[in-house]
């Protein structure tokens, strides 16, 4: 696995083995930040089930100011300090080992990117989405990108004010978007 883009362009990242990591394919990487290209410069990131921190990491290499990473695994957090040490970016990450809700939870300030990738068996994400949206977490003109094995088909389980803005498969891998439907908030007041 490497950084695809950016100040660390072609910089391998450290890994783990396992049956159950399946790490974001390049294509399907940069495919994703192509589509998010004017929204990472400057932007503060949250990389909720991080792994190892590739789309984190991807996304302080293309200008991020700040990424915030989150993972229940210590081995994952071992490899994601490594990483960040790696690259010399320990200014500009923010770790915690916690369950996502709690993570969740404790954080304060809004994300211009939220990064959900959780285990594909436990799909935590709609949970995930919808405590992003209590706690304010997401910026006005922020994106939350929920990456899955399968399309979403769950609008109804979301709050009203956020809307699915695409979706795009890539080998067995779905993004999806959301952003705040900005048109409601504006209708109510």
């Amino acid at each position: 696995m490497r950084i695809i883009g950016g100040q660390f362009r072609s910089r391998v990242l450290a890994t783990f083995e396992g049956e159950n990591i399946r790490p974001t394919s390049d294509r399907a990487k940069e495919a994703l930040f192509n589509i998010l290209f004017n929204r990472i410069y400057g932007a503060r990131v949250l990389d909720l089930f991080s792994g190892s921190g590739a789309l984190g990491l991807e996304s302080l290499s293309r200008g991020a100011s700040q990424a915030v990473f989150n993972d229940f695994s210590k081995a994952s957090i071992a490899v994601l300090q490594k990483n960040i040490k790696a690259l010399n970016v320990q200014e500009k990450a923010t770790v915690y080992n916690y369950d996502y809700l709690r993570c969740l939870n404790v954080l304060k300030g809004k994300f211009d990117i939220i990064f959900l990738d959780p285990p594909y068996r436990m799909d935590y994400g709609v949970t995930a989405i919808n405590t992003v949206m209590e706690r304010g977490l997401l910026a006005q003109n922020g994106v939350i990108v929920y990456e899955r094995d399968r399309p979403f088909e769950n609008q109804a389980s979301l709050p009203p004010f956020l809307k699915q803005t695409d979706e795009r498969k890539y080998g067995k891998t779905y993004f999806t978007f959301f952003m705040q439907n900005l048109e409601r908030e504006e209708q109510s007041v």
